[in-house]
């Protein structure tokens, strides 16, 4: 059984329901939607999101179908943003087929994720979850506020540990905050427990993003993606960083140098790559992460010791130790 079977396994009547379920809120009366949609279902992950949604909501109380709304407006807001990504960063392929943007051009692509947001929107007023609407809202700001700084930022070359924090805070963080949040607002449950859960989803946001951060630098792109993707694209992220702090002046000014070119051969970006590994910045990076997913084991130890629990701390071992 892989590790996320084992994940799902206190949740697998929830996530088994809940495909037909997000279907339902997804289909549109369209034709060219529906085709485009039935593609976009073929490239569904392993569905994290809804997962931890389901996880939060079991963790503190029994699901119900508030949480199938929360899990839902969450894979919908989650599906727009990836959507809209590809787009912004001129992305082919996602998840080893083609995007949407690749078979249907970058209009079509930002009208889908532009529908998915409505279809969002509207199913938190048809049921009048305004809460959760609230919730999934602040995420989606966060989320755009995150990625304008980004684009900001890599034109300058000047990001700094602060601004890269903030940043996949922002960026990454801000929806899984929405995913534990929801889903322990879904159950009744609100107070202090609602904000250890909020800040339960901060941790393993930022540690899952320094994972991802982390694939860039596997030399052999064993991790999923080809290595090196971040460096090409001019993305200042923690290993990166770090190395830039504690190397001379003369080797910052250098290593500025070729990040700056647009277009970086093979050999620009191993010699960053060798870079960032002889001042630390892999270990670095590794040793923040830890310190997040502890600091998200530890909220788990005060919560009840049930099965989602015990799926929630797979969730944060996995976030950590995943190969893609």
């Amino acid at each position: 059984m892989s590790i996320v079977s084992i994940i799902k396994a206190p949740i697998k009547e929830e996530m088994k329901n809940f495909q037909p379920y997000f279907k339902t809120y997804i289909k549109s009366k369209a034709a060219i939607l529906n085709i485009i949609i039935n593609y976009l279902l073929k490239q569904k992950g392993k569905q994290m999101r809804p997962m931890l949604v389901f996880l939060t909501a079991q963790l503190n109380g029994k699901t119900n179908e508030s949480t199938y709304h929360a899990a839902s407006l969450i894979e919908l807001m989650h599906t727009a943003t990836l959507v809209h990504d590809d787009v912004v960063d001129d992305s082919n392929m996602r998840r080893g087929l083609f995007s949407i943007n690749a078979l249907w051009k970058n209009k079509v692509a930002v009208l889908l994720g532009d529908y998915l947001l409505a279809r969002g929107l509207l199913l938190a007023v048809h049921k009048e979850e305004f809460e959760l609407l609230k919730i999934v809202s602040h995420a989606v700001e966060a989320m755009s506020e995150g990625e304008l700084i980004q684009i900001e930022k890599a034109r300058k070359l000047n990001i700094d540990e602060e601004t890269y924090f903030e940043i996949i805070r922002k960026k990454t963080a801000a929806l899984m905050i929405a995913c534990t949040a929801s889903g322990t607002h879904s159950v009744g449950v609100n107070g202090e427990s609602l904000k250890q859960m909020e800040l339960f989803g901060e941790y393993l946001g930022m540690a899952f993003q320094i994972r991802d951060d982390l694939f860039d630098y596997d030399r052999n792109g064993n991790f999923g993606k080809p290595s090196g993707n971040d460096i090409k694209e001019r993305k200042m992220t923690l290993p990166f960083i770090h190395a830039l702090n504690v190397c001379k002046p003369s080797e910052k000014s250098r290593i500025i140098k070729i990040m700056r070119k647009k277009n970086k051969s093979r050999q620009m970006v191993d010699d960053i790559m060798a870079f960032v590994k002889s001042h630390g910045g892999i270990e670095y990076a590794k040793d923040i992460m830890d310190n997040y997913k502890e600091k998200a084991l530890a909220i788990l130890a005060d919560f009840p010791q049930n099965e989602a629990n015990q799926a929630l701390v797979k969730l944060v071992e996995y976030t950590t130790e995943r190969k893609k």
